[in-house]
Order: C-alpha cells, then sequence, then structure tokens
C-alpha cells in the first residue's frame, strides 16, 4: 500500500525579517511554479532580486497601516492558513469569501531578544520589537500542519527544497516536525517577552511568577549523561545573563559529557568569587582543593597538594589567563577539563599536547549572581534564587574573647568563599588562602569535621575553618580544636551558640559568625 502524495505547495507567504538565505529559496519555490506573497522589507529584496512577488497588501486589499503593527492580520491570510482541504464546508466557506490558500508560510520574528540585550534601556524600541503578526501566522499555519508546511529557521529551507525537488510536496513527518519547532519557537518568544514586562516598570517585580517559561535552546549534545547509558544534551537560557560553561568555547579535547558540565559550572563559579589570582579542582561536584596566589602557576600547584589522590582526573578552573608556567603545571597531573577566561597560547600548545583534555575557553570573570536556581523532582521543580555571597563579609562578628589576627582574618574569608561551594554538610580547612582539608558531603557536621582533618596532607596547627552552616553542638569546636584549629568562622543561629562560643573560648579559638549559612544539597 502506498503512503498519499504530500499536499502540493502551489501559494507561499514569506516574510522574515532574518533574510538569510531567503532570496535563494524563494528562486528555487519559483522555479517550482509558487506563487510568493510577501509584507514589507521581505518584499522588497525579493523585488531587488528580480523575484514575482505580490504584496499581502494586494492580496487583503487593505495597507499596512500603524507603522506596520496591522499587515497580515486578515481573514484572508488566516483563513488561507487555517481551511483544512479535506473539509467540503471549508472549502465551500473559503471560495465564497475569495481566500485563497496559503501552502507555505516562512516566518522568522522580529528580533526582540537581541534588541533587549543591545538596548536595554530603549524600552520604546524594545516593546515595538513584540511581534503580533508573525506569531498569530506561525500559531495558525502551525494548527493546520496536515495541509500546511511552515519554516521559522532559515536552516530548515534545504529540507523543504530537497522534498519538494523528490517528492512534489513535505512529507506528514516533516511537516508536524516543523510545527513542533515553531511552536517552541513563539513559546520561547513569549517567554522573553514575559520576563521582560514582569520587570518593566516595576521596582519590585514579581520574583515568582505564577506561570514560569524557561525559553531553553539546545546547544550541544553531549557524550552521555551522568552514566554512559543515559542521553543528555545542555540547554542555554536566554534569560540567564551569566557566563560559565554553558556558553563557554571549547578550544579542544573530547566530547563533553552531563558530569563535565557539571563539575566545569562548579569549578568556574568557585573561581569567579576569588579576587585574586586563583585555582580550583573539581571532583564529583565539589572541591577537593583550592588556592589564591599571585603566581597562577603556584596556585595551581597548592590547589592540586591539598589532596593529590582526589584532583587524580579532576576538574580545573582558573580566574586569570592561563601561561605557559601554569600549564606545565597542569601537565604533570592526569585532568579531565580546564576552563579559564583564557589562554596563551604558548599555554595552549603545551594542553593540546593532551589529545584528550578538554579546554575551554570562559571570556570574562563575572562572580556568578542572581537568577533562578531551578531543581528537578519528580512532577514538579523546585525554583529558589541563586545562593550568592551578598553582604556576608561586611558585618562580621566576632563572638569569641580572643579576636582573629589580620592574617586570621584573610584566611578566613577564603575560606568562607569555598565553604559555600562545597557541598552540605561542609567543611573547609586552611592555611593561608590553601585549602588544607574538605568535609563534603556529610550527615552530620561533626562528621564532616573529622573528614576534613582526615583529608588533609599536612599538618592543620595554626589552620582556619569555615562551615557552611552553624554547630549544633560543641563537639565540632573539640575537633576542630585537636587539629589545631586556631580560628573558625560559620553563621551561628544554634540554640547552642553560647557553649559553641565558650568551647571556643576555652580552646583559644578565635570565632567569627557571618549571619548567613550556605547549604549546598
Amino acid at each position: 500500500m502506498h503512503s498519499a502524495a504530500p499536499p502540493p505547495i502551489r501559494r507561499a507567504l514569506l516574510s522574515v525579517y532574518d533574510k538569510t538565505g531567503i532570496v535563494d529559496f524563494a528562486w528555487a519555490l519559483s522555479e517550482r511554479g509558487v506563487e510568493i506573497i510577501s509584507t514589507g522589507g521581505t518584499a522588497r529584496t525579493l523585488v531587488d532580486a528580480g523575484l514575482p512577488v505580490r504584496e499581502v497588501s494586494d492580496v487583503t486589499g487593505f495597507p499596512e497601516m500603524l507603522d506596520g503593527r496591522v499587515k497580515t492580520l486578515h481573514p484572508l491570510v488566516h483563513g488561507g492558513l487555517l481551511a483544512r482541504r479535506d473539509d467540503a464546508d471549508h472549502m465551500k466557506q473559503a471560495q465564497a469569501h475569495g481566500i485563497g490558500m496559503i501552502d507555505l508560510l516562512v516566518v522568522n520574528l522580529y528580533p526582540f531578544e537581541k534588541t533587549l540585550a543591545d538596548r536595554p534601556d530603549d524600552t520604546a524600541g524594545i516593546i515595538e520589537m513584540i511581534d503580533i503578526g508573525g506569531p498569530a501566522m506561525v500559531r495558525s499555519a502551525s494548527k493546520n500542519a496536515a495541509h500546511v508546511t511552515v519554516v521559522v529557521d532559515p536552516a530548515d529551507y534545504a529540507t523543504v527544497l530537497s522534498e519538494l525537488t523528490a517528492a512534489g510536496g513535505v512529507s506528514t513527518a516533516t511537516r508536524t516536525k516543523l510545527a513542533a519547532k515553531a511552536f517552541s519557537h513563539t513559546s520561547a518568544y513569549d517567554a522573553l517577552i514575559a520576563d521582560f514586562l514582569n520587570r518593566l516598570g516595576s521596582d519590585a517585580p514579581e520574583t515568582f511568577p505564577p506561570l514560569l517559561t524557561l525559553p531553553l535552546r539546545r546547544r550541544l549534545d553531549l557524550r552521555y549523561g551522568e552514566n554512559p547509558h543515559q542521553a543528555a544534551a545542555l540547554y542555554a537560557d536566554p534569560l540567564d545573563k551569566q557566563k560559565g560553561a554553558a556558553a563557554a568555547e571549547m578550544l579542544h579535547g573530547k566530547e563533553l559529557s552531563f558530569n563535565n558540565i557539571l563539575d566545569l559550572d562548579a569549578a568556574w563559579s568557585l573561581v569567579c568569587d576569588l579576587p585574586d589570582p586563583a585555582c580550583a579542582v573539581i571532583k564529583h561536584n565539589t572541591p577537593c582543593g583550592a588556592a589564591a596566589d599571585p603566581n597562577l602557576a603556584m596556585a595551581l600547584k597548592l590547589a592540586f597538594a591539598g589532596d593529590p589522590m582526589s584532583a587524580f582526573g579532576g576538574i580545573v578552573a582558573l580566574n586569570r589567563e592561563v601561561t605557559a608556567a601554569a600549564a606545565a603545571e597542569a601537565g604533570s597531573i592526569f585532568l579531565e577539563a580546564i576552563i579559564a577566561p583564557d589562554f596563551h597560547p604558548a599555554a595552549l600548545s603545551i594542553l593540546k599536547q593532551r589529545k584528550n583534555l578538554r579546554i575551554l575557553r570562559a571570556g570574562a570573570v563575572t562572580p556568578v549572581r542572581g537568577g533562578f536556581d531551578c531543581k528537578r523532582v519528580a512532577g514538579g521543580m523546585l525554583v529558589q534564587e541563586r545562593d550568592d555571597m551578598g553582604e556576608d563579609f561586611r558585618d562580621l562578628k566576632v563572638v569569641t574573647r580572643r579576636p582573629p589576627t589580620d592574617a586570621e582574618m584573610r584566611s578566613l574569608r577564603f575560606a568562607w568563599t569555598i565553604v559555600r561551594h562545597v557541598k552540605s554538610n561542609a567543611i573547609v580547612y586552611a592555611v593561608g588562602t590553601v585549602t588544607a582539608g574538605i568535609g563534603a558531603g556529610q550527615m552530620s557536621r561533626v562528621d564532616a569535621v573529622r573528614f576534613g582533618a582526615l583529608k588533609a596532607v599536612g599538618s592543620l596547627d595554626g589552620s582556619v575553618l569555615a562551615s557552611d552552616a552553624f554547630f549544633p553542638f560543641r563537639d565540632g569546636v573539640d575537633e576542630a580544636a585537636r587539629s589545631g584549629v586556631r580560628a573558625i568562622i560559620q553563621p551561628g543561629g544554634s540554640k547552642k551558640d553560647d557553649e559553641v562560643i565558650a568551647a571556643a573560648d576555652e580552646h583559644g579559638i578565635a570565632m567569627v559568625l557571618t549571619g548567613r549559612r550556605h547549604f549546598r544539597h
């Protein structure tokens, strides 16, 4: 049994802002005997190219008006897109009202997103880039995909022409796929507009709107997911202005996996929080070493030295251009990937000697601030404001008899910055601006203190300690004292804060409270 022939394309409406490839596409249609209808600038482009074109205003009998806001919103356009060719009553009504069928719609929308990015303060100009007629036609054609082909992406012109050449029309499967793509296109477009309008003219825009639509665009097919049997892809969110792993340029190496992206993001986010030249080594989405030093190569060496066993096969991030010396240092250890703002040509030459090493250029170093943090759960999604350090260091409160020395305070600030990036319950030991031991993901805080000390390669005598949340009992401080800790930074807020502070005083430990915890699950 032979499948039915695809519906022929006799008449097409072309109205595009992005005119990439449109002239060649229109010529190919015209040579196949397709009548072309067009609007405004698209029509002028096609006429200038010598194509026979009929203006939409000639079809509708109405001129474009209101500065182009109204041109295709007409029954003679939408009737031609929506009429079911297999419904005798539809066709009878169309004939009675002089509605000609439109078999192919080629539309891409006003550049709302680009205008918003290029001219964020031009409210009037941005609003003019809210396309009305385009999405309306796209939705009409997509609803009637059984009979009409809709194209919103110039990349699909070749597919349409190929099927026209081979079969005289576009297959049902392709029409359906193009319609789905078109609805996704208008959905993302509307999400960007909704976000803009939510923030427009309000001192306190609604943080969590009743309906949250994220206009995610597939950027990259990944090697695999968390495990090799899981397929995965990376989607970019145009509403998230942060830069990092999702936007980084891959310069070298194997395809990225799901875990690579997670770890690269964690590593990059950490080093962006450190003002001095710094390196972070990430394993299984949590730091196993971090260091800051005026010499980037030394920062890298010190970050590895904190836990060299865990650093094997890790992800590295640096917050300065990678020098040849830093690249040589990195070359002494097996790594999965390295991400940095940029790479000196000599550094790239060294790193590229390792065939499989993934090298990513992230561009400007900008601390990750604002936006949503989303976590998928069965049946829904948890959405929260992204955790950032805010003003953690503005109102530090010394609560012990001995205040920290200047050197200890500098080290405490460093440790507190790192602990925010460690899986909870989290403890970070630091000596100067180098991590000395990290206790991550423990079910009890005192075990996190013990585990961090266990991971320490060298002596912790004179070190400082950061805890991402309060100590529920004094036992954590007692354990820290046994390891030689001299200063502690933590949020405070426990019912037993008095006992915890008293324990610190007994051991001669300086303690500072931030008033803010940083759980990371």
